[in-house]
């Protein structure tokens, strides 16, 4: 529950940043503003300041500025109005501040990262330290895209689509501009350059680790569940597990197979602790019977806390915006085309879900995350989809070429078209946040 509270304040904030948006143009224009709601559906709270009601909803999804003269309605650009109002009325507005006024929501959306990333990076972001490393393979998972196109562990990555990279951070930007195609890696094996490829079908836009290419993670413990194996046994933070049974265990990652193998078993398991060689003996357990075998242990990660200057926050937030609206953009490009599923599109439910784990965070992994929702909102309220932004700002333009507005009649049908358009995107959208949800 306290996810879904959180998730959803994260999200209202967006909704408000971009709602300002619009409404603070709208006041600079001098367009009446009648109404402010975030939300939609039955009013939980409203108060009237002025000419203009302030209100929240019941159905936290959205919102909505509603001004004198806008659309259809009793307060529609067909109303009768005295000639003061008709001055103030959206419809009477030129198409340059129709234009400003419509903008600035998404605008503000793709705005509001570099002023809260720079925070960010000041208060300091934990990064994991292998992310600056040589993106040298510590696991191939068996079967994945990464073991069909020849990789083995130790593989070091120094291009991807002949650009060079030094780190795993430099390798994920190599994606971008290729998702949905084949990926072409140029690594080095024992001395060697070779050439291996990944298939276009490989889910890149997610990661490295989505193709099945791991860092190196040695079987270091971070952490022990109570009333568990390896703790029973003595086990302790810290330790590195050399050996079980007459498996030799040189990843974190060779341990979960291990472990099945053994089943309920009575297990030797060698250790390192301090310099220092020592044997633990333990039976692997299922929770409730059934399922994994279990030690009940977690890998120790290595990260560290990068705090910039002010100068430094400001740069690398604008770098980090800038990769995320590509990345964004990139995606929307390649949705369309058919080169990227319909399957990694998300709804509601996740950018909640999303949205509630970092709030429970640090200030940091907040920021972070509403920078990268407020990106995603800022760009697809741009598209020239009918009933989005976008497709308002189409609407204008295409009046500035006939030098007429597009008629009353043929803006609703397009409307309704883009209802409908929008209606089966988040029934594909909510479909896949289910599956993800009972996956």
């Amino acid at each position: 529950m306290t996810t879904i509270i959180a998730g959803i304040l994260m999200l209202g904030v967006l909704v408000f940043v971009h709602e300002l948006g619009h409404f603070a143009i709208a006041k600079m224009c001098g367009v009446k503003v009648l109404k402010f709601s975030l939300g939609f559906g039955p009013k939980l709270v409203s108060r009237q300041r002025g000419e203009t009601e302030y209100q929240i909803c019941a159905i936290p999804l959205g919102g909505y500025v509603q001004m004198l003269g806008e659309g259809g309605g009793e307060h529609g650009e067909d109303v009768e109005l005295s000639a003061e109002e008709k001055a103030r009325s959206f419809a009477e507005q030129s198409v340059a501040k129709r234009l400003a006024i419509v903008s600035a929501g998404p605008v503000m959306n793709l705005m509001l990262p570099l002023l809260i990333l720079p925070i960010s990076f000041m208060v300091g972001v934990q990064m994991p330290t292998y992310l600056e490393q040589p993106a040298c393979v510590g696991y191939v998972v068996p079967e994945s895209n990464a073991a069909t196109g020849g990789f083995l562990a130790g593989d070091c990555v120094v291009a991807v689509n002949q650009r060079a990279v030094e780190n795993w951070n430099d390798t994920n930007k190599g994606f971008v501009s290729q998702a949905g195609e084949p990926l072409i890696f140029q690594i080095e094996r024992d001395g060697k350059e070779l050439q291996l490829q990944v298939p276009a079908d490989n889910d890149s836009l997610q990661g490295m680790q989505v193709l099945g290419l791991l860092p190196r993670q040695e079987a270091r413990i971070g952490g022990l569940a109570p009333e568990m194996p390896a703790a029973a046994a003595g086990m302790q933070e810290g330790d590195l597990i050399l050996q079980i049974a007459d498996y030799p265990i040189s990843s974190w990652y060779e341990l979960k197979g291990v472990i099945q193998k053994i089943g309920s078993n009575v297990v030797t398991v060698q250790l390192e602790r301090a310099g220092e060689q020592l044997i633990a003996e333990l039976t692997p357990e299922q929770r409730g019977g059934e399922g994994d075998y279990l030690l009940g242990i977690a890998p120790l990660y290595n990260s560290e806390m990068k705090r910039f200057g002010f100068v430094g926050a400001v740069r690398e937030g604008a770098s980090r915006t800038w990769e995320l609206i590509e990345l964004t953009v990139v995606f929307v490009q390649k949705l369309f085309t058919g080169s990227v599923s319909a399957k990694n599109i998300g709804g509601p439910i996740t950018v909640v879900q999303i949205a509630g784990q970092a709030a429970q965070t640090d200030l940091s992994a907040i920021l972070s995350v509403l920078a990268f929702i407020s990106i995603q909102l800022g760009i697809l309220n741009l598209l020239p989809i009918p009933i989005l932004d976008g497709g308002h700002i189409l609407f204008y333009l295409i009046e500035l070429i006939i030098r007429r507005p597009v008629s009353i009649r043929a803006r609703e049908m397009a409307q309704q078209v883009g209802m409908a358009m929008l209606l089966m995107l988040m029934v594909l959208a909510f479909y896949n946040d289910i599956i993800r949800l009972w996956g």
